[in-house]
């Protein structure tokens, strides 16, 4: 027994020397560049033919040639298409939220029209309910919250009163289509375009704030949020990890981690009324070029690093610098450059995992080497220039996705569909399924309520659960059981469980007890038979 632990114990402590003597000559080895610049995400989309395919009646859009092409190289046929019911239900959560009203069912089946689907898709793209889904998908990614994950100074009147504000925009944003460059330069820049806007610079202002702010490395901490969300969050790239030491496996360094933190060391935050109405926002401060500080040690301090942009992104060989201010609206316009051949594949790719439920790179924050590979290359590349070509509209894409053969596909039970040989089958999210009680029961609140969040358990609110107070500290149990992401950091998408508490859940609680009592008594003056029918379709 004795011989076994001290073996173990040498086992363990040459896998330290291992660790520590072996990834420090890992990150510190030479980069490449021009090599580095060959993997697949760094090089530009390509452009090209659209593919050949066997079935030439199938495609409704030229996105579904790259799919049945795909397809016929397995010797895989699509499914047949899903019928009217499951297509206006599908329709109807994807692009807002919300289960079908019982009359738009029987509307929708009765009619003869040969463009009813087609003209359907415009009314649910057009209805407020739309920008109120897209912010349930981009809220997380921008780890949107009220309050703090720490007791102490835990006081959401002093951090974040007006955190509404943002989502507020976030979904205005999506309802108005605004063009995804200008989604992203307002977010990073709004005061550099005037007031109208500034609840968008929520998506830096919101994020985690720390006790004992004036100290260096709790002011680190802070900087390493924000540069983590931004460039996970608009280019799928883990930079972060390139806080202490080159990144291990992708082409950044820490100098590039430090360039990028300068940016946000470079801001203070804070709140600013226009009218009535009071915004959580950053402005420039004293302008800070960081020095690296070695192995994240804010005490050791290396070479100063001027603020700038990745290097493996830049045009020629040397990292792009910003002079003008914080740098923060350069950041922007880096990001959005045409050059870049991340960002527009990165929503791209986070837009057709909302719709399809399977993003074409699965790990849709993670570009890099150790991330997944698309499923169809050539699919994203050609939406991804689409998406630029025609003007960032998010409305478009989305628009363009449900309408082809492939999304119109019925359901496949395939445990492995990377092919889309169907329509992959979906849990409801946290929000949706809450909704969807309401909706059945005929209390959802459907006007914007305005105003500050109410908790998702407050027996008083019927609002959509897109407005309820999302907590660091002490996320609500019934999202934190029905996997809503942790909103201390960036999320880059959410994970599906089954579990006891769940169905606990469902069976006990007095939310889903008063919806069922108050669905009981809906439709009274109907006969038996009738009313069974009708709360059937009310439900499913």
């Amino acid at each position: 027994m004795v011989r076994n632990i001290f073996v173990q114990s040498r086992v363990t402590v040459f896998l330290l020397i291992f660790v520590v003597g072996i990834f420090p000559v890992l990150a510190e080895k030479e980069i490449v560049w021009k090599k580095a610049r060959e993997f697949w995400s760094f090089q530009p989309p390509r452009s090209g033919p659209l593919p050949e395919v066997v079935r030439k009646e199938w495609p409704r859009k030229d996105l579904d040639r790259f799919v049945l092409r795909r397809l016929e190289d397995a010797g895989l046929q699509p499914e047949s298409e899903a019928g009217k019911r499951t297509l206006l239900r599908r329709l109807s959560f994807d692009l807002t939220g919300l289960p079908p009203h019982v009359d738009e069912v029987e509307s929708f089946l009765e009619s003869k029209e040969p463009q009813a689907y087609e003209k359907l898709v415009d009314r649910l793209l057009a209805r407020p309910e739309f920008g109120e889904r897209l912010a349930s998908m981009w809220l997380p990614v921008m780890r949107y919250a009220e309050d703090q994950a720490h007791q102490v100074g835990n006081n959401g009147k002093f951090f974040y009163p007006h955190a509404h504000q943002y989502r507020k925009w976030v979904i205005a944003a999506f309802n108005r289509d605004l063009a995804f460059d200008q989604f992203v330069r307002l977010q990073l820049a709004a005061d550099y375009h005037g007031e109208e806007d500034l609840a968008a610079l929520g998506f830096i202002g919101l994020g985690p704030q720390y006790y004992n702010r004036g100290r260096l490395d709790v002011q680190a901490e802070e900087w390493e949020d924000r540069v983590d969300t931004v460039t996970r969050g608009f280019l799928g790239l883990t930079v972060a990890c390139a806080r202490c030491h080159d990144h291990f496996y992708d082409p950044i360094t820490t100098e590039d981690y430090h360039a990028m933190a300068g940016v946000f060391a470079s801001v203070s935050m804070d709140s600013r009324k226009v009218g009535e109405e009071t915004f959580h926002v950053v402005k420039d401060a004293k302008v800070r070029d960081l020095n690296v500080f070695i192995r994240g040690n804010v005490e050791d301090k290396g070479a100063v690093v001027p603020r700038g942009f990745l290097r493996v992104l830049a045009n020629g060989e040397e990292r792009q610098t910003f002079g003008e201010g914080s740098g923060r609206r350069e950041l922007a316009e880096a990001i959005i450059d045409p050059g870049n051949p991340l960002t527009s594949r990165v929503m791209v790719n986070r837009l057709w995992g909302e719709i399809f439920g399977v993003p074409l790179v699965k790990s849709a924050s993670n570009f890099g080497t150790t991330g997944d590979h698309p499923s169809h290359p050539l699919l994203l590349d050609y939406l991804a220039i689409k998406f630029r070509e025609e003007g960032w509209s998010m409305k478009a894409l989305v628009r363009e996705m449900v309408l082809s053969a492939t999304y119109r596909q019925a359901s496949t039970r395939r445990e492995d569909n990377a092919l889309l040989a169907g329509m992959n089958r979906r849990r409801l999210s946290a929000e949706m399924l809450r909704d969807a009680m309401l909706v059945a029961s005929g209390e959802l609140v459907f006007t914007d309520p305005g105003g500050e969040s109410l908790k998702v358990s407050d027996k008083n609110n019927l609002r959509r659960t897109v407005y309820a107070r999302i907590s660091r500290k002490e996320l609500d149990s019934f999202l934190r059981q029905f996997d809503y992401p942790d909103a201390n950091v960036h999320a880059a998408g959410r994970g599906v469980t089954t579990t006891p508490m769940q169905k606990l859940y469902l069976l006990n609680s007095p939310f889903v007890a008063a919806r069922a009592a108050r669905l009981a008594e809906a439709d009274g003056d109907l006969g038996k038979e009738q009313r069974i029918e009708r709360l059937f379709r009310r439900i499913l």
